[in-house]
């Protein structure tokens, strides 16, 4: 039986975050526009860094932190952000966010997968008009960008996602 459109996006999404360096959850990211895939990115330490899975620990995991909270101690650039500065902005204006996360221990999809604060900052600006994330193998949420304008969780001081 053929996939459908989204489901074959959100597959190649998951096999770029196969590609990710952290220890607790990889994400992978494409951004497609009129049926063509514009960038890739998947969770790892800026260029020339060392990633978590080569240091074999992760600071956030060994602090205790709460997933959503304190990504400045995290050593990664997040798979949206790597997607994003990899395409020019006129090619993502009105694009899709396809966005796949999994559990580094037992390889389950994250539950309730959002884009942090940080990566909603960016999803605006470079044009982004919806977000595709995967649920479970066939079933996945979207999101419209909008609501992250209209809906500013920031100025009530809502942490994580």
């Amino acid at each position: 039986m053929r996939i459908d459109k989204k489901n074959y996006y959100l597959d190649i999404a998951e096999s770029v975050s196969e590609r990710g360096t952290c220890l607790r959850r990889n994400f992978g990211a494409i951004i497609v526009k009129n049926d063509e895939v514009i960038a890739t990115g998947y969770v790892g330490a800026p260029r020339g860094r060392k990633n978590c899975c080569d240091l074999k620990y992760c600071t956030r995991e060994k602090l205790n932190i709460p997933r959503g909270e304190r990504y400045e101690l995290c050593r990664s650039v997040h798979a949206e952000q790597n997607a994003i500065i990899s395409a020019p902005r006129k090619d993502m204006i009105d694009s899709t966010l396809y966005l796949v996360g999994k559990n580094y221990v037992d390889g389950t999809y994250v539950e309730n997968a959002r884009p942090c604060a940080l990566c909603k900052r960016m999803i605006i600006n470079a044009g982004i008009k919806e977000i595709v994330i995967r649920e479970t193998k066939t079933k996945y949420t979207t999101i419209e960008v909008k609501d992250f304008i209209e809906n500013d969780e920031s100025l009530e001081g809502v942490k994580g996602y």
